[in-house]
């Protein structure tokens, strides 16, 4: 099992976590959730107490990563599977993000 922080603005929003049956959850952190002023991860995301689950990667989480040859190259250079993508999120989206998100890989 993997997590990491998702914060948003340098604010920690939450936690994704992937799973050991490759699910996944993202839970909302409780006291991001007492802030009315705090945004959601994403519009399919909105704020809530009870924690979303998915088969895949999250629509929102996916698409921060980077595709193609910029993929491949990341792979290789991480020394990551092409094909993890879990593992690809956890090595890039903690700099250099488009958007408020970033990521925090978090320790075992």
């Amino acid at each position: 099992m993997r997590k990491c922080e998702v914060y948003i603005n340098g604010i920690r929003a939450g936690e994704l976590t992937e799973l050991d049956d490759m699910e996944y959850e993202f839970a909302y952190d409780r006291t991001y959730l007492l802030d009315d002023n705090n945004p959601p991860v994403s519009l399919t995301m909105p704020l809530r107490k009870e924690p979303y689950y998915s088969k895949n990667l999250f629509p929102y989480f996916f698409n921060m990563l980077s595709e193609g040859e910029n993929r491949r190259i990341q792979s290789q250079l991480l020394h990551i599977s092409p094909d993890d993508d879990f593992g690809i999120l956890l090595a890039t989206a903690h700099t250099d993000t488009i958007g408020a998100v970033t990521i925090k890989p978090v320790s075992k």
